[in-house]
């Protein structure tokens, strides 16, 4: 390290913690000095702490420009009274705090969103409730953040009139944990989003996906819960996922499913619950996947391969009372089925070992005439 890098590095260590040091706290009230949060931003400096006090305050088009923790005393509301986004973060190191955001703007040109984080990093957004949306929070191009504890209710009826819940676009290491999510069009989307987490959110009642990748690798979602879903999950053209402990449940419809896999490769599916979804998971295009541990329960199909689906590994699943465990499309198949619980299983084990004398046949002629003839 030169002489002059190590004197920069340590002048800019010194700037931080002397703006810490001198941070001040600035209270916004109807009465008090400062009454709305576009004031108290402006009048902040770096590193200031602002504390909006319980009440309703009417806004949209807040842009947080510096670091800034913003506070919110009881829940207070931010109201944007529809006229698009309401606040946006373009500096690093910002922390959103306990505030209650409502009436985000609709728009068939701009993704409006109550918080969007542009460009930033190092960035806190927890214990917010956003009501009456279009995004609710929406990410681009920015990274290390968390996005936690947060509720965010939608009132998305259809697809194209509506917007995602929590959106990641070009966005890396983003925590996303104990989440409530629905009524949205997407509870969690993720696109060009690497290195992220997501974990022990609830997705539910959303119009299409609990959870959706696109072009998103060495990503973990785990411990979540998708129920009641267009679909549960949807993951496409992504690699190195590991998707651990999560369940999908009564995601039902004609295209319903718990998870769709399209175009994946190289990824770890152990420790979930499929229970009553149409399809528990739908596979096109998947290869080199491991399938481990997981409960398939009641679903219509419990896995169904639609074809190119290579070097596979399913092993010690449990498949219980689905009207069909597998469908099966591809004449060539290296996929190792393996140590398997399968409830329709009627064969027998005389030497006691735990393990069928007879191999199991799970795709059913029954199963093949209902593929071709849905």
């Amino acid at each position: 390290m030169n002489h002059t890098y190590r004197h920069s590095i340590i002048f800019f260590f010194l700037a931080l913690i002397t703006s810490a040091l001198y941070a001040q706290t600035i209270v916004v009230c109807d009465n008090c000095e400062v009454s709305n949060l576009k004031k108290a931003i402006s009048t902040a400096k770096d590193f200031d702490t602002i504390v909006i006090k319980k009440g309703t305050y009417k806004a949209h088009h807040i842009i947080v420009d510096k670091p800034l923790t913003i506070i919110g005393e009881n829940y207070p509301v931010i109201d944007g009274e529809l006229k698009g986004e309401v606040i946006t973060i373009v500096s690093d190191h910002v922390t959103i705090d306990g505030l209650f955001i409502i009436n985000v703007g609709t728009s068939y040109t701009e993704d409006y969103a109550a918080i969007r984080v542009r460009k930033s990093n190092h960035f806190v957004i927890q214990n917010v409730v956003l009501e009456h949306l279009f995004f609710g929070i929406y990410i681009e191009k920015s990274s290390y953040g968390k996005v936690f504890h947060n509720k965010i209710i939608g009132n998305a009826i259809e697809e194209y009139n509506s917007g995602n819940g929590i959106q990641l676009w070009y966005s890396h290491h983003i925590q996303i944990e104990h989440n409530y999510i629905e009524h949205v069009r997407d509870g969690i989307y993720l696109e060009f989003a690497d290195h992220c987490l997501i974990k022990n959110n609830v997705s539910t009642k959303n119009v299409r996906y609990g959870l959706h990748f696109m072009f998103s690798n060495d990503d973990v979602y785990r411990d979540n819960t998708f129920e009641n879903n267009g679909a549960g999950v949807a993951v496409m053209f992504s690699k190195r996922i590991k998707m651990l402990n999560n369940t999908f449940k009564e995601n039902w419809g004609t295209a319903a499913y718990g998870m769709l896999l399209k175009e994946i490769n190289d990824s770890e599916i152990t420790g979930n619950t499929f229970e009553e979804n149409t399809i528990g998971i739908n596979i096109e295009g998947t290869n080199r996947m491991v399938y481990k541990n997981n409960n398939f329960i009641n679903n219509g199909w419990a896995i169904k391969v639609r074809g190119a689906c290579y070097t596979n590994r399913f092993t010690e699943n449990n498949f219980l009372y689905n009207s069909f465990d597998i469908s099966y499309n591809s004449k060539v198949n290296d996929n190792v089925f393996d140590r398997n619980y399968w409830s329709n299983y009627t064969g027998y084990d005389l030497n006691k070992n735990g393990i069928g004398d007879i191999p199991y046949r799970p795709v059913k002629l029954f199963s093949y005439i209902v593929n071709r003839t849905p």
